[in-house]
């Protein structure tokens, strides 16, 4: 199989996303781009407000043109189908969901510091997203969830490999060897 010079990497928030994408641009030159720069309007705190769906795709769009070799992380779920052909590969990362809200959690507090403590400024923003985030591997198809995933999955025309279990990245990079480089 030749390298794949545009790579989308999906998952439940905290899986790892950002970090492998993060790692194959580092290593590899690829562009890296992200959905939430797309998804929400720069505000801080962050992740306030949604931008509109013909902008987001427009930027989208206009971000991946702009790279020959590049790789794609976060959800496209509900509004980046019109993306799906442009895939040579899709990465598909689930993790145990005790060790995905650890992260998820872990981030939080480096994200806000205090301000998600109970009476800090963040607190309700951070728990309504905790409990968010905790939906994924049980919740249906009115949130992202696993079974939205999976059935995103089926309709990708690339190739779509799955990435289970908690790795390290360089393991996930290993097990990539033949499709990114």
């Amino acid at each position: 199989m030749p390298i794949a010079n545009r790579i989308h990497i999906f998952g439940a928030s905290g899986s790892g996303t950002s970090t492998l994408a993060a790692a194959i641009s580092a290593r590899f030159g690829y562009a890296h781009l992200d959905t939430d720069s797309f998804f929400w309007i720069p505000t801080d705190p962050p992740f306030q407000t949604i931008r509109e769906l013909p902008a987001r795709q427009r930027m989208l769009a206009d971000a991946l043109d702009a790279s020959p070799r590049w790789v794609l992380s976060g959800s496209l779920c509900g509004w980046g189908d019109i993306f799906i052909p442009r895939f040579d590969v899709a990465i598909f990362l689930l993790i145990p969901h005790e060790v995905r809200m650890a992260r998820i959690m872990e981030r939080e507090r480096r994200r806000y510091g205090d301000a998600i403590a109970p009476g800090g400024t963040q607190h309700a923003q951070s728990q309504e997203f905790l409990a968010w985030a905790a939906k994924y591997d049980t919740g249906d198809e009115s949130v992202r969830s696993l079974r939205i995933h999976e059935k995103w999955m089926t309709t990708l025309g690339c190739r779509c490999i799955r990435l289970e279990g908690e790795l390290s990245t360089d393991a996930r990079l290993a097990r990539l060897s033949n499709f990114i480089g």
